[in-house]
């Protein structure tokens, strides 16, 4: 056998779960919370999700458009980001500031520093950290 197989021929328990529209809706609206809690600003929390500032305005305000699959990625990933920190710390408001804060893991700069460089690899990559420093993966 192959060491990779098409993900159709993979048993059913093994192969990738999409996130349904609805799904992506719900996080659509844990992040908006999320994003209050950090702090952020609407133009920083458009990089994050890559979507034009107005668009996130208007989604924002209720009106929520369909979402593709690397927006459903990035949600992903920030819930992933926010599960691990309130795993780490057991006060939210410490989970909360920790995205700001300076970090030697990213060479003195922030998790919010290095998710702004606006790719969805920059928030794997904090997401990574965070779940090997809780003992995840």
């Amino acid at each position: 056998m192959p060491l990779l197989q098409p993900v159709d021929t993979l048993p059913r328990d093994f192969r990738p779960n999409p996130v349904s529209d609805d799904e992506a809706a719900a996080m659509f609206r844990a992040t908006l919370n999320l994003f209050r809690l950090w702090g952020l600003t609407d133009e920083q929390a458009a990089v994050l999700l890559d979507m034009p500032v107005r668009s996130y305005r208007r989604w924002k305000g209720g009106e929520t458009g369909r979402i593709d699959r690397d927006g459903k990625a990035r949600l992903s990933n920030l819930m992933g980001i926010h599960k691990a920190l309130r795993l780490i710390f057991r006060e939210p408001q410490r989970a909360y500031q920790w995205i700001g804060k300076p970090n030697a893991a990213f060479a003195g700069r922030s998790a919010l520093d290095i998710m702004l460089g606006g790719e969805l690899t920059d928030l794997m990559r904090v997401r990574r950290y965070l779940d090997a420093e809780r003992g995840g993966w």
